[in-house]
């Protein structure tokens, strides 16, 4: 062999100059092909899932409305305190609308109970305390002060009171220079 000769490959004919030929792959197993399906049927089994849970929510809103939840009493008086209680409840879909305001499912069953009960005698404060014990003290604009709330009111009072003590201390520094 001389000295500029080119080395033979083994997989390279004499007279050619080309890479040898990749060996051929082996096909992919069963078992891989049905770990990749189902890797591709997760997303639409998730998708199925989701549109599942959203079914009760449908079946509200295809049930009647309440008796009472759009249509007045008949004694004007018995309607206006059923106006005035309603106008104090908060609807718990809307969150920044009263009952009487609101065109939510459950504001308008909550404004057939309200006009019911007031039709049965009940007090309103009653309804209301019903009501709050039902939803929550959120579902009432007027919150009573209890061991949860009372926070809600002392804060504003706490905060006069920090604001007088400093204003007091930066006045009385100030004059004393």
């Amino acid at each position: 062999m001389s000295i500029h000769a080119v080395p033979r490959h083994p997989g390279l004919d004499p007279g050619s100059r080309s890479l040898p030929a990749r060996p051929k792959q082996k096909s992919r197993t069963p078992a891989f092909a049905a770990a990749t399906a189902w890797w591709a049927v997760l997303p639409i089994a998730f998708l199925a899932f989701l549109a599942l849970l959203a079914v009760p929510t449908h079946a509200q809103d295809s049930l009647p409305p309440a008796p009472y939840a759009y249509r007045q009493l008949d004694d004007p008086k018995l309607e206006a305190k059923a106006q005035a209680l309603m106008v104090t409840l908060r609807c718990v879909r809307c969150q920044s609308q009263s009952i009487a305001d609101s065109d939510a499912p459950i504001a308008g069953d909550m404004r057939s109970q309200v006009r019911l009960r007031i039709q049965a005698g009940e007090d309103p404060e009653a309804i209301r305390a019903w009501l709050v014990e039902r939803y929550g003290e959120y579902v009432s604009y007027a919150p009573r002060v209890n061991r949860l709330t009372w926070p809600l009111f002392a804060a504003p009072v706490f905060l006069l009171l920090l604001a007088a003590v400093l204003l007091r201390r930066r006045f009385v520094r100030g004059a004393g220079q």
